[in-house]
């Protein structure tokens, strides 16, 4: 029984990369040829040239708003004209945005199948589903990865608590998947009536952050807890292994963190908002931007798995503050740094009562920042946001590294 779902997982990470640059040229021309809306937003673009990450930084963002734009713009194309061929079903999350199970892809083409291995669930096992299976995809998320593992499922859904504990106790399964708030209820309800759920040691949570004080909770409950990172439009983006030290990324995507507010790419170990290009010919996403922060953690898993690994969900990266009558967004604050290429973070903090709002830019820089360039900022500032603004210039990692831009103390 291996530690690893496939060889991939312990590629060499220049032969990945390799392999996934190799990937995005023709992804690009199909999204182009195949897919209405990124005809449009990707006319001009020469689908070969696209074959390094650099190449990938200069095509645009898309956003779920730009999803749900389109769709509700454009209804005589199903899914706004995003979608490549004809869906297997379509799934709605609040919004309303419908999202697409692709149709001639695999059994499992959301991915889940990896994560639900690396948290320990194997064929011939029973796994508990606690998502809903009504109009969003969760539920059809994790049945397909099951399935593709060879491992049975009982759909159990939201709500209901009393006839998921006594499925839970007349089939005794192996694991769970589903939120780890529903599990916890399940096994609390199953101590107050003095049940005993022993063959439960495995569970895969996700939708809702599970800490580490939790997963300890499990744990003193006899079930190993892992997490991963997954959307309805994406599929699996990253996922927890054994090894408990940061998010392994999925091999069938591409992440890239990015400044919040812009598509410029950040360092490894920066915060920023983490945006991925799926190789799914059904729904071929190109720099879908997540809203998402994280960051990327140096070096490989000690698990052995040798892909990218990111620290986790650290925030939202849609940041805005409304100051004197006016909204103020993470995007004018990249700008300002876009502009300026001295600095190395800045931060617009709003502070005051009583309608008397301070907006102070605090910038950090390699050296000190003469009268001039600090005159220079504050007329940047005050052209994109068109607000009056302080400069503070700090030391050389004075402001934590967070991925916030905007910060509203009031």
């Amino acid at each position: 029984m291996s530690d690893f779902f496939d060889a991939l997982e312990t590629r060499e990470p220049a032969a990945r990369e390799a392999a996934l640059l190799a990937a995005l040229p023709a992804q690009i021309a199909h999204a182009q040829s195949a897919s209405p809306a990124y005809a449009e937003l990707l006319a001009g673009v020469d689908a070969a040239a696209i074959d390094s990450r650099a190449a990938l930084a200069q095509l645009p963002l898309t956003r779920k708003s730009s999803l749900a734009a389109a769709q509700a713009a454009r209804r005589a194309l199903r899914l706004g004209g995003f979608a490549a061929g004809a869906p297997r079903r379509i799934f709605q999350s609040p919004g309303p945005l419908y999202e697409v199970e692709p149709a001639a892809e695999s059994d499992d083409p959301w991915r889940i199948a990896r994560a639900l291995h690396a948290a320990g669930i194997r064929a011939g096992q029973l796994a508990h589903v606690g998502f809903s299976y009504h109009l969003t995809p969760a539920g059809a998320m994790m049945e397909a990865g099951l399935r593709a593992l060879g491992a049975a499922s009982f759909p159990g859904g939201v709500g209901n608590t009393e006839l998921q504990l006594q499925a839970l106790l007349d089939l005794q399964p192996e694991a769970y998947a589903g939120t780890p708030s529903l599990l916890r209820i399940l096994l609390d309800k199953a101590a107050e009536g003095g049940h005993a759920l022993p063959q439960l040691k495995r569970a895969l949570v996700s939708g809702e952050a599970c800490p580490p004080a939790l997963v300890a909770w499990f744990a003193e409950r006899g079930v190993d807890a892992y997490q991963c990172y997954a959307t309805a439009d994406l599929g699996l983006i990253a996922y927890e292994t054994p090894a408990r030290d940061g998010l392994v990324v999925d091999e069938g995507v591409i992440v890239e963190i990015v400044r919040p507010g812009s598509g410029d790419p950040l360092a490894e170990g920066e915060v920023g908002e983490v945006v991925v290009t799926t190789l799914s010919p059904g729904y071929p996403l190109i720099r879908f931007a997540t809203g998402d922060l994280s960051a990327v953690l140096p070096g490989q898993s000690p698990c052995g798995r040798t892909n990218q690994r990111l620290r986790g969900w650290l925030g939202r990266a849609d940041q805005s503050a409304k100051v004197r009558g006016m909204f103020v967004h993470a995007g004018q604050v990249a700008g300002i740094l876009k502009r300026h290429p001295e600095l190395r973070r800045a931060r617009l903090v709003v502070s005051g009562e009583l309608a008397q709002d301070r907006v102070v830019l605090q910038v950090e820089a390699a050296s000190a920042l003469p009268p001039a360039i600090v005159e220079s900022l504050m007329q940047t500032a005050r052209d994109l946001t068109k607000l009056r603004v302080e400069v503070e210039a700090l030391p050389s990692g004075s402001l934590p590294n967070d991925g916030k831009l905007i910060e509203d103390r009031r």
